[in-house]
């Protein structure tokens, strides 16, 4: 049974769905300041530390919840459909993150298009990870973790790795990821309606943004299509409610082919990354605490 917060956001979103345009030109400007409006309503949790930090050229911010000395890191990696989002909109989500798998979290800010299309964001992801491993954090205790867009962009991120023969991370943590920028999931239409979030159109014009004129099946932009073997453990964390449900589940079953050890965690009626409001609702605490328990068990001890 759902809780009365889910029901009351749930509400909520319903009120700004019906209100909302389903149809027009994207804002990039816009949507850029509306989502940082959004991630600084959920404060940074009490006693986490946000330090400054450049990690191999990248701006990012370390996030350090109280008591942790170990050397577990998440390097984390936010949604926005690959044209806004940043460690403001995400503090809150990945300190959240932090706290449960008892590390700290490298939140990164990315370049963002239209300035910078793909694969800027695939290479500042993998110039930060190289910094994080460069002497500073061993691998077997480094998670890679991400939502929507940036969850799409972790896969990319192991694929990049892989292929350079760089030491992969112990495990990767996937929240409702964008992974197929050609649309082909049939919940796209099958979960329009309920999905109270995401709308069909934006992420058609911003996946043309992102692209660049590239073909949307670019492996390392739509890693759904990319070669998924020797990848690290994966969890991937969906909602029923979303349009994205079909990217996340096809991920899981092309990886599982693959041979990795993929786990696909669905929660019933919940919309496009639930655990961004952990809190305020227990389904959100009671996921993230889910992410905390799979990184703590492949990364091992410091």
């Amino acid at each position: 049974m759902l809780s009365w917060q889910v029901r009351l956001l749930e509400l909520y979103f319903r009120l700004q769905h019906a209100f909302a345009p389903k149809r027009g030109e994207v804002d990039v400007d816009k949507e850029r300041v509306e989502l940082d409006k959004k991630g600084a309503i959920f404060k940074l949790p009490k006693g986490v530390k946000s330090v400054k930090e450049l990690a191999g050229g990248v701006p990012a911010e370390w996030l350090i919840p109280p008591g942790v000395s170990n050397g577990r890191v998440v390097l984390y990696l936010h949604g926005g459909y690959y044209i806004c989002g940043s460690p403001n909109s995400h503090r809150s989500l990945a300190a959240n993150i932090a706290i449960a798998s008892k590390a700290r979290a490298l939140v990164i800010d990315y370049r963002l298009a239209p300035e910078h299309p793909h694969p800027a964001a695939v290479e500042d992801a993998v110039a930060a990870y190289k910094w994080l491993i460069n002497g500073r954090v061993d691998p077997k205790h480094l998670a890679v973790a991400g939502d929507s867009a940036g969850g799409g962009l972790a896969i990319a991120l192991l694929v990049s790795l892989r292929d350079r023969n760089i030491p992969l991370p112990a495990a990767c943590v996937c929240l409702s990821p964008w992974t197929d920028l050609a649309f082909t999931g049939e919940t796209w239409q099958s979960k329009a309606k309920v999905d109270l979030i995401i709308y069909d159109y934006k992420g058609l014009a911003f996946a043309k943004i992102y692209l660049g004129g590239l073909d949307p099946k670019t492996p390392l932009a739509s890693p759904l299509y990319a070669d998924l073997k020797r990848l690290p453990p994966l969890l991937v964390q969906v909602g029923t409610d979303e349009v994205l449900l079909s990217d996340s589940t096809r991920l899981v079953d092309n990886a599982k082919q693959a041979g990795v050890n993929a786990v696909i965690d669905e929660w019933e009626k919940m919309q496009h990354v639930w655990q961004f409001a952990a809190s305020f609702i227990p389904e959100g605490r009671r996921a993230i605490e889910r992410i905390g328990e799979f990184i703590d068990r492949y990364c091992g001890r410091t």
